[in-house]
């Protein structure tokens, strides 16, 4: 026993090996180049978004707040992995100590379920105008959106707080190699030298009572919004008031089915390839903060003309300077 637990100490890690793509680390720099266009799409898209909400008066409705929580939340996502994804695949950075670890996936995990929060808010945003639209204004004030917003929060940062203190705890030797750019909970907990049962259920606690009960209350959202734009006698309304969701749905679709692949992945999935689970890592933390900020702004009417509006104007500006500093330097040639 004693012995066990000297050579165990003697194999204890300070810090993680995060990873890259197997097998193609000659590829990581080249790898890099769409990995950066991808960050660069989400943070400007959505940097986008959250501008063009805050600066056009008539984007000041709930609709488009929640949208700006969303948009808050995907740039969030982003900034966390940016760090150690583009660490790895530029500089071969794979070290990253447990503290900063632990900090990582807190932020990661907080983010993630603050998302699904955010998704169920919207969720009822469009079953109150759909199915209530006179009460709508009354119900959806700033006091309520504002107090959905913080509920949310504090649920998510309640939830995710105690994972880092669980993990702490943990001694952590053999080998301290995880399958992604980044930290995730589910995947540092295999490396503890330890009882891990208790995180193991925490953590399907966790997943139930935030991304479970959510989709089950969107899926009772839309089935209440079908049922009522079923029973709207014209045609044309009834698709009208469907095209109002479009843009919700294919968030929620962009946002759960990556995470319930991760999820199955890492807890059933043992036999699947490293590969594969590296792939639906970039997928579930990458494809939602670059996709909701184009679908929105191609299915949104009133973010589009915005874009497009903000688009047009800095190319004129742009046409201009150019312009200008052309003539300068004919100016400054003939002198």
């Amino acid at each position: 026993m004693t012995l066990e637990f000297l050579e165990n100490s003697s194999s204890l890690s300070s810090t993680f090996l995060l990873t890259g793509i197997p097998g193609l680390e000659h590829l990581h720099i080249w790898i890099s180049i769409p990995l950066c266009l991808l960050y660069l799409v989400s943070i400007l898209g959505n940097c986008t978004i959250l501008f063009i909400i805050k600066t056009e008066p008539s984007l000041h409705e709930p609709m488009y707040l929640f949208l700006s929580m969303l948009a808050f939340t995907d740039l969030g996502l982003s900034l966390c992995t940016l760090p150690t994804v583009l660490g790895i695949f530029w500089v071969e950075a794979r070290d990253i100590s447990h503290e900063a670890c632990f900090a990582q996936l807190f932020f990661i995990h907080c983010l993630s379920f603050l998302e699904s929060s955010v998704l169920l808010s919207m969720a009822f945003d469009r079953f109150v105008a759909i199915c209530r639209p006179l009460h709508y204004a009354s119900i959806l004030t700033n006091t309520v959106i504002g107090r959905i917003g913080l509920a949310s929060l504090c649920r998510s940062v309640a939830l995710i707080f105690p994972l880092p203190f669980m993990l702490k705890r943990f001694p952590y030797c053999g080998s301290p190699v995880l399958s992604h750019s980044y930290c995730l909970h589910q995947e540092v907990m295999k490396l503890a030298c330890a009882d891990i049962k208790a995180n193991s259920i925490y953590g399907m606690f966790v997943i139930v009572s935030t991304v479970g009960v959510d989709s089950l209350l969107i899926l009772c959202s839309y089935a209440m919004i079908l049922r009522t734009v079923l029973s709207i006698a014209s045609r044309a309304e009834r698709v009208k008031a469907l095209n109002t969701c479009v843009s919700h749905i294919c968030a929620v679709l962009l946002f759960y089915i990556p995470m319930i692949g991760l999820s199955v992945i890492h807890r059933f999935g043992k036999q699947a390839p490293h590969l594969v689970q590296v792939i639906m890592g970039f997928v579930y933390l990458l494809f939602p903060p670059v996709m909701n900020p184009i679908v929105y702004s191609v299915k949104t009417k009133q973010i589009r003309d915005r874009v497009a509006h903000a688009f047009v104007a800095n190319h004129i500006l742009i046409s201009g300077i150019i312009t200008l500093s052309m003539s300068l330097l004919l100016c400054l040639n003939s002198m």
